[in-house]
């Protein structure tokens, strides 16, 4: 069946369009679509006088007077598929199924069943607009990307700010965003702080505030006060840009089994084509009261019946549907092949830093021996002030009340530590080397951490350690309690960090198979050692940067918090848009909903045609019953498919 392919272009927002729907005043939309009723309206309300005519058996209703209202009735719904049955014929595509409707219907006028031949256009009319009034349903969720990206961008040029379209904007270039204004390219933030939401791009209601420095995202709304930003990518490079790219050609990428049924229709179309030619003819030899308008009949309700419409609209609605449910929630699949892929997935291989935990240092323990805590905090905070070490930074997030204390003759010590002077007293903060360096005793205790450990000496003296680790994400845990319950019982974490810290979070995971200290091609050799098994299904979690190679190697590669990562978006084949791995879950359940629905709506569509098909060919069945095998079943697969964006899959 030939559908017109949504194209980016048709779903972009022009400034128009915004200002209409900013205002609240969304008329031309809405008389849009009751124009599209309006020729289905004519051609109901004049069949059912028609029938009541005929009814009734109205004397002036008859011979030509009786055409002439049908074939206006007709006109309406019959004209566009006539016609576009004509011009696929001219590009050499015979059988559609505008042909199958043309013929079928304009052979009811002949032997004169004119009130089922508008009837049968008239249905699959409105078949036509309710698969529209699906499909824009499913399109709303995706299209809630397209309504992100940003109309203008205020740049600073020749002393002043100017407004341009963001695709003129150029790397370097210094933007002013207001308040309630989108982010419209990706860069670095220049003012001291801001607020920003970015639900439309992640799926995350908490706004993020952004520090001087740090990176912002186009699309981006700013929540507080006035910002600057500095420019790090042209537009057509920014994420949001590649991923509106990524959802226009992910609905272009067909599943097996929507490549199938399209190629099945081509096949499948001209042999009941010439089915119903011989079902008109070949009668007329073996049976003795042959009367030919009766198997015409017959041929003509077997053409209506088989017309492949329900298969061929259903089944990319579901698809599509799927796709657009997964957007809603924040995943983005790059195809139907990947929703069909994420359903077979039975091993799941998956990264450590930045995927279960968030790849931040936070302070997870402070023993301080002979000292208060927070004074004990207070010296070291004093020493690492003059460090840039990002475990340095995490120390320095540790609230210590009372007057700051100052360090003096800091000195870095390579590969151990730091030296100092706090208070008049002698300050090492360190590793055990540089304590072992300067005959300081720790404790035992240490040698069991396997986290990033500091450890401080002061005035000669052990004065305790801070233990530095790795935060797991909140919902880590329940993603793999929830990933044994859909049935991916064989998980593996490969990490780059130290395998006694990767075994460690294994572990607080309840995972049973875990290996560190793993180089990028190691991980890949990994993989590839579980796809020497063929019943292997692997989908393989990571960040998208590091983990490129494995991300491609796998049958699905899913990338974490992909929107600020290129390379995610080049080779994943499925992004969650949030760092949340318990997303993983979420596209498992809505990619097998997915499954489910279409091959619900294979066996509706087949198991009726094949019913409707033979009580046809053996005069059992009227037009009315191939209406409904053919129309009735499109319409009750469509909204078998609209399901899917009611489901709820927590």
């Amino acid at each position: 069946m030939k559908k017109k392919k949504v194209k980016l272009r048709d779903l972009k927002p022009n400034s128009e369009e915004q200002h209409s729907h900013d205002d609240g005043h969304n008329n031309s939309g809405n008389s849009s679509k009751i124009k599209a009723y309006i020729p289905a309206i004519i051609s109901f309300t004049m069949l059912i006088i028609g029938i009541g005519l005929d009814y009734f058996d109205v004397t002036v209703f008859k011979d030509w007077i009786r055409i002439i209202w049908y074939g206006i009735a007709y006109l309406p719904v019959g004209l566009p598929v006539v016609k576009e049955g004509w011009e696929s014929i001219k590009k050499g595509d015979v059988f559609t199924e505008f042909f199958l409707m043309s013929i079928a219907t304009i052979g009811a006028f002949i032997i004169g069943e004119y009130p089922e031949g508008v009837a049968v256009m008239l249905f699959y009319a409105v078949g036509e607009l309710f698969q529209n009034a699906a499909v824009n349903r499913a399109k709303g969720n995706i299209k809630a990307l397209l309504d992100v990206r940003p109309n203008e961008a205020l740049v600073y040029r020749n002393n002043d700010y100017v407004s341009v379209s963001p695709e003129t904007v150029e790397i370097g270039e210094k933007v002013q965003v207001r308040v309630g204004e989108k982010i419209p390219l990706d860069g670095i933030l220049l003012s001291d702080k801001g607020s920003f939401n970015t639900a439309a791009l992640t799926g995350e209601s908490k706004p993020d505030t952004i520090a001087k420095g740090e990176k912002v995202f186009a699309g981006s709304i700013n929540m507080d006060g006035v910002i600057e930003i500095e420019t790090t990518k042209e537009f057509k490079d920014s994420s949001i840009a590649r991923i509106l790219d990524m959802v226009q050609n992910a609905t272009a990428r067909k599943s097996k089994t929507e490549l199938f049924i399209r190629q099945f229709a081509r096949i499948y179309t001209p042999i009941v084509v010439f089915l119903a030619i011989g079902v008109t003819f070949l009668p007329y030899f073996f049976v003795d009261d042959y009367v030919f308008r009766d198997w015409l009949y017959r041929a003509l309700i077997f053409l209506v019946i088989s017309c492949p419409c329900a298969l061929v609209i259903s089944i990319p609605l579901g698809y599509f549907g799927g796709l657009g449910a997964a957007s809603k929630n924040g995943i983005l699949f790059k195809g139907a092949s990947f929703l069909d892929a994420m359903t077979k997935i039975n091993t799941l291989v998956m990264d450590k830093t930045g995927t279960v935990t968030k790849g931040v240092f936070k302070i997870k323990e402070i023993k301080a021996i002979g000292w208060d805590e927070k004074e004990f905090m207070q010296y070291l905070m004093a020493m690492e002030e003059q460090s840039t070490h990002p475990i340095a930074k995490a120390i320095l997030e540790y609230k210590a009340e009372g007057e700051d204390y100052g360090a003096s003759e800091v000195s870095e010590i390579a590969g151990k530590g730091l030296k100092g002077i706090v208070n008049g007293k002698t300050v090492l903060v360190g590793n055990k080397a540089l304590m072992t360096a300067n005959n300081i005793k720790v404790l035992e205790e240490t040698e069991t951490i396997v986290e990033s450990i500091v450890l401080v000496s002061i005035a000669n003296t052990f004065a305790g350690y801070v233990v530095i680790a790795d935060e797991l994400k909140e919902d880590a845990k329940e993603t793999i309690t929830a990933l044994h319950k859909v049935g991916i019982n064989n998980i593996m974490m490969l990490s780059g960090d130290k395998d006694s810290i990767t075994q460690q979070v294994a572990r607080e995971l309840n995972i049973e198979k875990a290996k560190g200290g793993l180089l990028p091609e190691d991980k890949l050799n990994e993989v590839e050692l579980l796809k020497q098994n063929p019943e292997n299904k692997i989908a393989f979690i990571g960040d998208g940067i590091n983990d490129a190679p494995v991300l491609a190697a796998s049958d699905v590669g899913i990338a974490m918090g992909g929107l600020g990562s290129d390379v995610a978006i080049e080779t994943a084949d499925v992004i969650i848009q949030t760092d949340q791995p318990s997303k993983v879950v979420k596209a498992i359940k809505i990619s097998r909903s997915t499954r489910k629905i279409v091959w619900q709506n294979i066996i509706l569509a087949f198991g009726v045609k094949v019913i409707v098909l033979i009580l046809g060919a053996g005069g059992l069945a009227t037009m009315w019953e191939a209406v409904f095998a053919d129309v009735g079943v499109a319409l009750l697969a469509i909204l078998n498919a609209v399901r899917l964006q009611r489901m709820n899959w927590n």
